[in-house]
């Protein structure tokens, strides 16, 4: 995965990447993972805690490449930095949505993309 992001000033360039790489982890749960179930009689999430919330590991990543657009933003203040927090989530999961949909022919709309959701329906794939 590549993510070239105009974060503003880069400060310290190692943790502005970590930071980006972070949040492109996040998009790849988001997309692939994660998932709040929800108990139909209460409405409280059924799945509250990390034993049973699927999340990615380190054996999950794809190779990441990030590029920092090094631009001052100084109509936000005088030094032109932003925080960087989880704005590389930005697109992931609708990149990996889409990369699905043209690999299977299978549009899913609803995060995340599971098999059961690829399977139903029993959409031909493409060939």
């Amino acid at each position: 995965m590549v993510s070239a992001i105009d974060v503003g000033r880069v400060v310290n360039p190692l943790t502005a990447r970590n930071q980006v790489e972070g949040a492109i982890v996040m998009g790849v749960g988001m997309a692939l993972f994660e998932g709040t179930e929800y108990d139909p009689r209460t409405g409280l999430p059924a799945n509250n805690n990390y034993a049973e919330y699927v999340v990615p590991v380190h054996a999950d990543q794809p190779s990441i490449d990030v590029i920092l657009l090094d631009y001052p933003d100084l109509e936000l203040n005088a030094f032109g930095v932003r925080g960087i927090g989880e704005i590389g989530i930005t697109g992931f999961p609708a990149a990996v949505a889409n990369a699905v949909y043209h690999a299977t022919g299978k549009r899913i709309r609803e995060l995340p993309i599971t098999l059961d959701k690829l399977m139903d329906g029993a959409a031909p794939l493409r060939t």
